[in-house]
């Protein structure tokens, strides 16, 4: 699989690996903010969950396109739980950034572009054609062919994607994709509705 080299946007970034489990860090309260950061529900909700994922992660795909829609309809749009997503790069890194600096050219789509990417991903991985998929997806969007490519082109977009997946690597010392945290705490093992439902109960009670 490989992008046009037009888009060689993620050149010289270090490598990362997938997988299921989340690191083992120990945190003690709410994530701060951070710069970049996506979020989504009311900023009074009494749960915060974060989620770091990958635009190119296959896990991350299953999770954002099976078990986030669940979770927005019954804890975000409720005012429950507010939802904190930050960026992060896996293999293949040129597209898992292209992804997301597809997502932030839309004004205010992010979530419902990036959904699409999900979505799309394993179709996209099948035909090799990394480019291509995601140009199609900005034409969705309504982005034409020149505006698609100025976007995977802009050095302030590749500064931004690249400062957010190192502060995440090298001062959150997150490792792997997804990983997530309710109020603070790693979820680690089972992350599907359930038992987020579950954690999110005790994070409520303090």
């Amino acid at each position: 699989m490989t992008l046009d080299r037009r888009a060689l946007i993620a050149a010289g970034l270090a490598a990362s690996g997938s997988a299921w489990a989340a690191p083992a860090v120990a945190r003690a309260a709410p994530l701060p903010p951070v710069p970049g950061e996506m979020v989504l529900g009311s900023p009074t909700a009494p749960v915060q969950l974060v989620a770091y994922a990958s635009a190119s992660c296959p896990h991350c795909a299953h999770w954002w396109t099976e078990v986030l829609p669940q979770v927005r309809k019954s804890f975000v749009d409720t005012g429950k739980v507010r939802f904190v997503f930050r960026e992060f790069l896996t293999p293949p890194t040129e597209f898992a950034a292209a992804g997301f600096i597809l997502a932030r050219r839309i004004p205010g789509k992010y979530f419902e572009v990036l959904s699409t990417v999900f979505q799309r991903q394993e179709e996209i991985y099948r035909s090799e054609k990394l480019w291509e998929g995601l140009q199609a997806i900005g034409k969705q969007y309504g982005l034409t062919d020149a505006q698609f490519a100025a976007a995977m082109n802009d050095p302030a977009a590749l500064k931004g994607v690249n400062d957010r997946f190192f502060r995440a690597l090298n001062q959150e010392n997150i490792e792997v994709t997804p990983t997530f945290f309710v109020n603070g705490a790693p979820i680690e093992g089972d992350t599907g509705f359930d038992a987020l439902a579950k954690a999110f109960a005790v994070a409520a009670k303090g």
